[in-house]
């Protein structure tokens, strides 16, 4: 990801008709780790990672920790400590030197939200990535919710990890009241971790094995669309704010353009759901005032 845009984001941007404002926008996309940036990842307990694990499927898995555990130690460089653990999907990806990684830190206290993506690599704390594009996205579609502390207890023995290759009624009800997930796609040239949100409902669950959501209008970049043109391989994290149940979904998905806008289709290939995936407790959200009332 040596470059603002792929032909896949160039595809949809000239379909869309916004190549000029996401050229404007694309300048914002840089290697380097301003000050600004650093400190914001700095002060973040949570970090969403996505790649792709040994048999290629693209995963999104959640890491915690006191702030600080993620932070730039260069002006291209980032160390996460304590790496990814052993029950995630992704446990083994950053142990092979040179892994493609997509990042967002997204902090729901302040609508603020700073995407790295780049190269992984293991380190003897967790691991490290060296940047190739950081950038910042506005706060829409991101609800406000307050940080009330963390669970010690919440650690998670492998045993307890759930995994499927069809939702469950009850991660059928989760999805269908989310308000917030993240997706990881995957291109020839690097992985992107992106966040989607909106009212409870804007998840469709169309089967068993089908989701499906509105594309709300954004940067105009289209990276995570971009994406599916080339390459529908992605992943998609759940998290339960309040109780720190995470779901995480690996398939495929593509975006059907029509008169209506754009919808995104997600096939689940296989599901990993953690019952203490996270230690994080939050508030109730406040919505994001850009979410559209119509799901």
């Amino acid at each position: 990801m040596t470059t603002a845009y792929h032909p896949g984001s160039l595809a949809v941007q000239a379909r869309e008709g916004v190549r000029q404002l996401a050229d404007h926008v694309g300048r914002s996309i840089t290697p380097g780790i301003r000050p600004v940036a650093a400190a914001f990842l700095e002060a973040q307990p949570m970090l969403a990672v996505g790649a792709a694990d040994a048999d290629g499927r693209v995963w999104s898995s959640l890491l915690t920790g006191p702030p600080g555990f993620t932070r730039a130690t260069g002006p291209r460089t980032v160390s996460v400590a304590g790496g990814i653990p052993a029950h995630d999907p992704l446990a083994d990806a950053v142990t092979a030197d040179g892994t493609p990684v997509g990042t967002i830190a997204l902090d729901p206290r302040t609508r603020r939200r700073m995407r790295l993506n780049g190269i992984a690599r293991p380190s003897a704390r967790g691991f490290t990535i060296e940047a190739e594009q950081v950038f910042s996205n506005c706060p829409k579609y991101l609800q406000k919710r307050e940080l009330y502390g963390s669970d010690p207890a919440g650690r998670t023995e492998a045993g307890a990890v759930r995994q499927g290759d069809a939702l469950t009624p009850d991660q059928v009800r989760r999805i269908r009241t989310a308000d917030t997930f993240f997706v990881a796609t995957a291109a020839p040239d690097g992985v992107d971790t992106s966040h989607r949100g909106g009212m409870p409902g804007f998840v469709r669950v169309d089967g068993p094995r089908e989701l499906s959501w509105r594309d709300y209008p954004g940067n105009a970049m289209f990276l995570t669309l971009g994406n599916l043109e080339s390459d529908g391989r992605s992943g998609l994290l759940f998290l339960d704010w309040e109780t720190g149940v995470t779901l995480q979904l690996s398939g495929r998905a593509h975006t059907e353009y029509g008169p209506e806008g754009r919808v995104t289709r997600f096939r689940v290939d296989r599901t990993v759901e953690t019952p203490a995936g996270s230690p994080l407790r939050w508030s109730a959200p406040e919505y994001s005032p850009a979410n559209p009332t119509e799901p």
